[in-house]
């Protein structure tokens, strides 16, 4: 078990719908980041901007993506994530990748699509919940507008680590910095979430915030909001965790029933 997770948060702006830039992008900022973090988090459909081009753009699972998140856990010896669209069983998904050092990888579909994009009429909705164990900390990873949804996200499998990778936009960014907050306080577990900056191929614009608060809803972030392009880091304490909800038992309260 490792009590301390160090995490990097790279918070980018995109081109549009071209993967190679930016993979090109992330790896010169991912090139700069210290040997001793343990996990780097990547935004919503990193290699794309968020799109409904699915068709266009889409990769497999055994894509370029992937062999390229593959090589750069394995050379930065840690875990990396964020999400990309991916064509399976000729169905599109807004697929979470969380790879592993040793080239084993965890995936969540996004289960909550945006409807007002019309993510729901290109998109399939995942149906799992899904607890990822690293470094001895249960993750439970999230896509965006799943924010919006607290049932989905509640705490009913002792998670330690709340995890949203987003493309959320600047019109609606109190949301964003509500909602995690909140995430992080009714489940009493750290809470992060990556976001982008900059303009997209449909003209909406993102100012990131990029956050992450601890059990109590503080920001452990030395700035926050943020709103240009960098990476940011912080370490995340299992102790406090533990310290807290032994002090404040809440989550012993909470309704017990079983996700999908």
């Amino acid at each position: 078990m490792k009590g301390i997770l160090q995490i990097a948060l790279i918070q980018p702006d995109l081109v549009w719908e071209n993967a190679p830039k930016n993979r090109e992008a992330f790896l010169q900022k991912i090139d700069t980041i210290p040997q001793d973090v343990d996990l780097i988090i990547l935004p919503e459909m990193f290699t794309t901007g968020f799109t409904m081009n699915a068709a266009g753009v889409a990769e497999t699972m055994k894509g370029e993506t992937i062999q390229w998140l593959t090589t750069i856990s394995k050379t930065k010896d840690c875990a990396i994530t964020g999400s990309i669209i991916i064509e399976e069983n000729k169905k599109y998904y807004n697929r979470l990748i969380f790879m592993l050092p040793n080239g084993e990888y965890h995936t969540y579909d996004k289960h909550q699509l945006f409807t007002l994009a019309r993510e729901h009429e290109v998109f399939t909705a995942g149906q799992k919940e899904v607890i990822i164990e690293y470094l001895g900390w249960k993750i439970k990873p999230q896509i965006c507008y799943d924010l919006r949804f607290p049932v989905w996200a509640r705490n009913t499998s002792e998670y330690d680590l709340l995890l949203y990778v987003a493309s959320w936009p600047k019109p609606r960014i109190n949301a964003w910095d509500t909602l995690l907050k909140a995430r992080a306080i009714e489940n009493m577990c750290y809470c992060v979430g990556v976001n982008r900056v900059g303009i997209d191929g449909k003209a909406y614009e993102y100012n990131g915030h990029s956050a992450v608060y601890d059990v109590l809803g503080n920001s452990v972030l030395e700035e926050n909001p943020v709103e240009k392009e960098t990476i940011l880091y912080t370490r995340l304490d299992k102790s406090h965790i533990v310290d807290v909800r032994e002090k404040l038992a809440f989550l012993k309260d909470r309704d017990h029933f079983k996700l999908l």
